[in-house]
């Protein structure tokens, strides 16, 4: 099984950050790296099941949300090459927000199996790219 593991501080309330992110259907704090969000399906980017394309190609479903603990975690059911579903199975991501003294913390990690070093070197710049896009657009 593959993994990877990112987080950052933000400068800004959890409760901000989190309402921020919460919506899968809304990647608007992410604007250098997606380029494009294509809902799925009927159901609101706050309803387990949610589906979305982004930028194209990564097809992903939202899998639980929890808004007393600020988490969620996702689906990645296909993609470009290494994360394509001949590639990878069980591609489970979680991001997590949480109160840290003055900011807030917001950990991105995720699981997969096959494929494993080709998934996480792709994934992890992929992840910090966007936490460092929401530190951008929250801060």
């Amino acid at each position: 099984m593959g993994t990877t593991h990112q987080e950052i501080r933000i400068n800004a309330p959890a409760d901000r950050v989190w309402m921020a992110i919460r919506n899968f259907h809304d990647m608007s704090w992410a604007p250098n790296v997606i380029t494009g969000v294509d809902k799925v399906g009927d159901k609101p980017g706050s309803v387990p099941g949610a589906g979305r394309v982004l930028n194209g190609v990564f097809h992903e479903t939202l899998q639980t949300v929890d808004n007393d603990q600020m988490t969620f975690t996702y689906s990645i059911d296909d993609g470009p090459s290494p994360v394509s579903k001949e590639e990878v199975s069980n591609y489970i991501g979680r991001v997590v927000v949480e109160p840290s003294g003055e900011g807030t913390r917001v950990e991105w990690t995720s699981r997969w199996e096959q494929n494993d070093e080709p998934v996480h070197d792709f994934c992890h710049g992929i992840y910090v790219a966007l936490l460092n896009d929401m530190r951008k657009s929250l801060e």
